[in-house]
């Protein structure tokens, strides 16, 4: 890949926390970042005829006994995951007593709470938002740092614990290109993000636009990856 200007790789907070969970010998400082594109918030669900109305009535259950109150959403390390840690920390519970079923899908994680299996999960409002509507699932909040047009789920900070995290996604190229080579991509990808087609799909999938590049977008990766590296600590990962 090196040296490829004809070579993009998509790139978000989930391989981030691969970087660590791996101790990967490279990271996002070894390649070029182009953009970040989007923000996909996480929602918290429970099954329809849970008692958890709220994020205070699930907290409340959840403190008894942390490790006898299964979690699920996406794999081990994931946002899905980060998000429950950061959560377990706002509410005074250690994170690394927290019990995690990780899944390959949103799906999976329903299938896991409407057994019994799991008492909550976590995993990005779009894959959730026809179960929600459908009313065989409750969310109890979102991740975000204002409500979602559209969605009536209170997000998490507005309850009193201060979660807001995001599944972002973004560009990158190859290391070994030149500037030329590298503005070229970044204009490509900058047009890109301004056609109706992309608007209409971050509207589709009730994705946030956070559109960024240049030394902005390098400095938020290497705060991203400070702020998911602690919280894999925490979960003792």
């Amino acid at each position: 890949m090196h040296g490829q200007a004809d070579t993009l790789m998509a790139t978000g907070s989930v391989m981030l926390g691969g970087i660590e969970l791996n101790n990967s010998p490279v990271d996002l400082s070894d390649v070029r970042p182009i953009a970040r594109l989007s923000d996909d918030f996480d929602a918290i669900v429970v099954p329809a005829d849970s008692p958890y109305e709220t994020i205070d009535d699930l907290v409340a259950d959840w403190r008894k006994d942390p490790a006898s109150f299964p979690w699920t959403g996406g794999s081990v390390g994931s946002i899905d995951h980060l998000i429950i840690a950061e959560l377990a920390l706002e509410a005074g519970i250690d994170p690394a007593e927290i019990t995690y079923i990780p899944k390959t899908s949103g799906s999976e994680a329903i299938q896991t709470i409407a057994s019994g299996t799991a008492k909550a999960a976590t995993s990005g409002y779009n894959e959730f938002a026809d179960q929600i509507e459908a009313g065989r699932i409750r969310a109890l909040g979102i991740s975000s740092p204002e409500r979602l047009d559209g969605v009536d789920v209170p997000t998490i900070t507005e309850q009193g614990y201060d979660v807001v995290m995001a599944n972002w996604r973004g560009m990158l190229a190859a290391p070994g290109i030149t500037d030329e080579q590298f503005e070229e991509l970044e204009a490509i990808v900058t047009e890109t993000s301004q056609t109706p087609e992309w608007r209409q799909a971050l509207e589709d999938n009730q994705w946030t636009d956070s559109f960024m590049t240049g030394e902005e977008f390098e400095q938020f990766i290497a705060e991203d990856q400070e702020k998911i590296a602690a919280l894999i600590e925490e979960l003792d990962l």
